[in-house]
């Protein structure tokens, strides 16, 4: 039997570090984000439509999107973002059941679907148990400054349009803490993953 487990936080709370921590464990993830760029590339039919909606000048001379322009409209108009989601989530649910299916055919232990708007997208039904990677506000602000370069206004309208990191916790089957290193977070994770029977203790 399969375990599905939905992992999720919000941005800049470390969820990308802790997806790529479950390959030491040989679990698989299936990344929504990558998906999401999947479905927006050149000659898929949500690109034609995302192009359509918001006009030919989100398109780069390649063809590809130009996320930057179309991330600096929708953070700051909720309709446009309603509406990009109506494009692009349809699509990236569809592709992300099939690959999860496929590897529940295949037999193995555990499957992770990485899904930043897990709670936001009402998806909890896609999976078996819930992990949370944390982070306190603060912190979550500053490495957001530091990563993309925001000014802090940027950061804290960022932050604002997501669940509260602490809502999605409430919610969760587990919460890795991720406020410390990576070595911290990574033993976290392993003891999750032994408690849910899916690792054996070492």
């Amino acid at each position: 039997m399969t375990c599905v487990i939905g992992l999720t936080g919000s941005i800049a709370s470390g969820k990308s570090t802790v997806s790529l921590m479950f390959d030491d464990f040989n679990i698989p993830v299936i990344d929504a984000d990558k998906l999401s760029r999947e479905v927006v590339r050149p000659g898929q039919p949500a690109l034609k439509e995302i192009a359509h909606l918001f006009g030919e000048d989100m398109l780069l001379d390649d063809g590809n999107l130009d996320r930057k322009r179309l991330g600096k409209i929708i953070f700051r108009d909720d309709e446009k973002r309603e509406q990009l989601n109506r494009i692009v989530h349809p699509e990236v649910r569809r592709l992300m059941i099939e690959k999860r299916d496929e590897l529940v055919a295949k037999g193995e232990k555990a499957i992770v679907l990485d899904i930043p708007l897990l709670f936001e997208s009402q998806l909890e039904s896609f999976v078996e148990k819930i992990l949370v990677v944390y982070v306190d506000r603060e912190t979550q602000q500053r490495r957001l400054m530091e990563r993309d370069g925001y000014s802090e206004r940027e950061a804290k309208g960022r932050i604002q349009v997501q669940m509260p990191v602490k809502d999605k916790a409430a919610l969760a089957d587990a919460v890795i803490n991720n406020n410390g290193g990576k070595h911290e977070t990574y033993e976290q994770l392993q003891k999750i993953l032994q408690d849910w029977e899916i690792i054996q203790s070492r």
